[in-house]
């Protein structure tokens, strides 16, 4: 019988999450797309969520996690900053860890 510990993890400051992974999945698709609408459609949620889970990090962040650029001639746009690049690297290297230890420790009640 193959056991497994199930968990999510996000951070938290002040009682309000700044990053999860579908905080993390929507920096993610944002970086590839270069725009929120592209990157919220490439994660089939509503341009509204997307626009409240970004506002929501950027105000919980200590510093800017995007870069907005006004539309013009081939529309604006979304980047996000290097602070933002690396809260995508350390919440992904926090995690995997995570999952790690969890399975080292799973490891321990398949011998009972």
């Amino acid at each position: 019988m193959g056991y497994k510990i199930k968990s999510r993890i996000w951070i938290e400051s002040d009682n309000h999450v700044i990053l999860g992974e579908g905080r993390v999945h929507l920096l993610k698709a944002i970086h590839e797309t270069g725009s929120l609408s592209k990157g919220a459609k490439s994660l089939n949620i509503s341009y509204k969520k997307a626009w409240g889970l970004l506002d929501s990090v950027n105000k919980s962040a200590k510093k800017p996690v995007t870069i907005n650029s006004v539309g013009g001639k081939g529309g604006g746009g979304v980047q996000l900053t290097d602070y933002g690049k690396s809260l995508i690297k350390t919440f992904d290297e926090i995690n995997k860890n995570c999952w790690k230890f969890l399975d080292d420790q799973v490891a321990k009640f398949e011998t009972l």
